[in-house]
């Protein structure tokens, strides 16, 4: 079985390549830049390095290598999309075509490119399943009463944030915001709101409300967690079920090495 893989930023990116392995398929991806492209290369029969602005050039590669089933994984931020130079002139023509440039809308534009080349999109959610977070505390440290609050206050924020397709990211404290996730990026809007709050601020991420698993599932790290204790912040909270965690052991231990809480919780009390 073949299988191509639209490789972004992160080790999403390889983890998704050793799970397509490991499930038996031939994995042929097409990674995003110069600097993803060298960490693919073991885990990838064939490998393309392709600009995200190359749409044409994309989806010739897919139709050589009879690709029917793709996964998306990784990051591809729109800070590479508008700073790349290369687009290509169906990539030119999709972007003006769109009515906004939401992530989501530029997200299905390039699926409905894929459906009519008969290629289907496979939920990351499926290929990755093993790395969705289940509802507990993964730090030694538990949260109090106040960020509990704190946390349930930025829960109902970034689901509007994500309704309106703007970003997954809040940062709050004393249920004031400090910082809403836009282009800049997750780790951007924590230091950015980290720093207003000048310490022990209170990161919230969520999926959005009607999250196509297709694209886009919000993912937490180990750098994510950095960036909170780097600058002074004291809590990270994500949503269970719906969030990838890259490496939750390691996530956990660096948690309780610099004193964080990090946690998941459930979306049930939040009403659309």
């Amino acid at each position: 079985m073949k299988i191509g893989l639209i490789a972004g930023y992160g080790e999403i990116s390889l983890l998704a390549a050793r799970n397509l392995k490991e499930k038996g398929y031939s994995v042929i991806t097409v990674a995003l830049s110069e600097t993803i492209s060298e960490d693919m290369e073991p885990f990838s029969d064939r490998l393309y390095n392709v600009s995200v602005t190359q749409v044409k050039k994309i989806l010739k590669i897919l139709k050589k290598e009879n690709i029917s089933e793709i996964v998306f994984a990784g990051k591809v931020t729109k800070e590479l999309i508008y700073n790349d130079l290369k687009f290509d002139l169906l990539a030119v023509k999709t972007l003006f075509s769109l009515k906004d440039r939401k992530d989501d809308t530029i997200m299905n534009a390039v699926i409905e490119l894929l459906k009519k080349e008969g290629i289907t999109v496979l939920k990351q959610t499926e290929i990755l399943e093993d790395i969705l977070v289940r509802k507990k505390i993964m730090s030694r440290k538990k949260p109090s009463n106040k960020q509990m609050e704190d946390v349930y206050f930025g829960f109902k924020i970034a689901k509007e944030l994500g309704r309106l397709d703007v970003g997954q990211t809040v940062v709050v404290k004393d249920k004031a915001v400090m910082a809403l996730e836009a282009i800049e990026g997750t780790d951007a809007a924590i230091e950015r709101g980290c720093r207003l709050a000048k310490k022990d601020a209170v990161v919230v991420k969520t999926a959005k409300p009607g999250q196509d698993e297709r694209f886009d599932v919000p993912t937490v790290g180990v750098d994510t967690l950095k960036k909170i204790s780097d600058n002074n912040g004291a809590l990270l909270a994500v949503e269970s079920g719906k969030t990838f965690i890259v490496n939750e052991k390691k996530c956990a231990e660096y948690a309780d090495k610099n004193g964080l809480v990090f946690i998941s919780i459930e979306g049930v009390f939040y009403e659309s």
